[in-house]
């Protein structure tokens, strides 16, 4: 199939919808599919087989895109559909794929030119918009319900990422064909590991000798790197040799959490690593003892924990809704989302080596069978044939999309 996937994230950075993004396409171009991404202007150019990137016109003061809502996303989004229109004129294909708000975009493209829509849903968007604090403004929450419902029912297959996403679908719109395609470790397959930058990791002196405390991801105020680092003051009064490694986040917010670390008198035993490639930041996890997610907020699963669970190092995390829908006590020490019972945890795990194997065992065992690789081609392929049996979408005389019967 030819396929022409919008996202409207910056693309390739290492974070949540991005790397899921790029899965996807791994995984259809694994299956030989040929997909033109239409993307915004701002990421790491990649190479994937059988994919082309088009990216929007580059708009010279916007060189950041947060995570979240935000108001520069709207503007960045009609430079996207002018690219996808452009695209949809130049070559035919068989489907659009959309992530994320682009599936208000694929509707009417869709529609207008009698395209199966696929939509990519990897969270709720009103419910997004209400974490992120615009739950206030209750018309565009309004809006984006009644969008969100637009798209599930014109649709002709949609991708979700848990089983409670796969209810909501379903509430919404029964009859539509669905699949449940969860997350995947970063690398794809845990034998991709860099065994000679592992090495090199482990030879510097100033790692080597200390207990590693290492978290990777985004720097947002979410994920709770405030309340990690003021655990690390008590840790630090406990244990001489820990050591907390930070891998990501930009410039900017290093700063920001650099001074917290000062602040908290912390600053001799964190190690900001900032952003670096996949393989890199599967190199920290396993030189780590302990692996930590003090997230404080949020309803969706961080990706990250998939790639926790599948190190086999032991994980201290948070007891939050994001978290639950992955983690539970059997394969993760799970602690209340305050700095005395995170620091507890993690020394907890620092003074017992036998708790340390145990957790990180279980955890890759649930890793492979319950997030095993091995069925998402096989899915993906599923949904796709589904939807080469379905008719194109139109538009009634109402207004209201609707699907040809086949």
């Amino acid at each position: 199939m030819k396929i022409l996937m919008l996202a409207p994230q910056p693309f390739f950075e290492p974070r949540g919808t991005p790397i899921s993004v790029y899965q996807r396409l791994e995984g259809l171009s694994s299956l030989g599919h040929e997909i033109d991404l239409v993307t915004y202007h701002v990421g790491r150019d990649v190479h994937i087989p059988n994919v082309r990137v088009h990216r929007i016109p580059r708009v010279p003061f916007i060189k950041e895109v947060k995570i979240g809502p935000s108001w520069i996303k709207p503007f960045l989004d009609v430079l996207l559909t002018q690219v996808a229109i452009f695209k949809l004129l130049t070559r035919r294909y068989d489907v659009i794929h959309s992530h994320e708000e682009a599936a208000f975009i694929a509707v009417i493209l869709g529609a207008i030119f009698r395209i199966p829509h696929v939509y990519d849903m990897h969270s709720s968007l009103p419910r997004q918009l209400s974490n992120f604090g615009v739950g206030n403004r209750r018309a565009l929450i309004r809006l984006f319900e009644w969008l969100e419902r637009l798209a599930l029912n014109t649709c002709h297959a949609v991708i979700t990422i848990d089983p409670e996403l796969e209810q909501y679908v379903h509430s919404v719109n029964p009859s539509v064909r669905q699949m449940r395609i969860e997350n995947r470790a970063i690398p794809a397959r845990h034998s991709l590991v860099d065994a000679d930058l592992v090495r090199q990791l482990k030879s510097n002196a100033s790692l080597s000798s200390r207990q590693l405390i290492v978290y990777t991801g985004t720097f947002e105020r979410y994920q709770g790197l405030d309340l990690l680092l003021q655990s690390a003051r008590i840790v630090k009064k406990h244990n001489e040799r820990a050591l907390f490694v930070l891998v990501g986040g930009k410039v900017r917010q290093i700063e920001q959490f650099r001074a917290i670390a000062r602040q908290e008198g912390v600053e001799d035993c964190v190690v900001f690593v900032g952003v670096v490639a996949p393989d890199e930041a599967i190199a920290y996890l396993e030189i780590a003892d302990v692996l930590v997610s003090p997230r404080t907020s949020g309803a969706f699963a961080p990706l990250k924990i998939y790639t926790y669970l599948r190190s086999g190092k032991p994980t201290v995390a948070t007891r939050v809704a994001a978290h639950a829908k992955l983690l539970s006590d059997e394969i993760a020490l799970i602690v209340e989302p305050n700095k005395e019972m995170l620091a507890e945890g993690i020394l907890s795990l620092l003074e017992n080596s036998e708790q340390r194997q145990l957790l990180g065992e279980r955890a890759r065992q649930h890793a492979l069978e319950r997030h095993d690789n091995g069925d998402y081609g096989v899915r993906l392929e599923q949904i796709y044939k589904s939807v080469g049996t379905v008719a194109p979408t139109t538009c009634t005389s109402t207004g209201r999309l609707e699907k040809n019967e086949v």
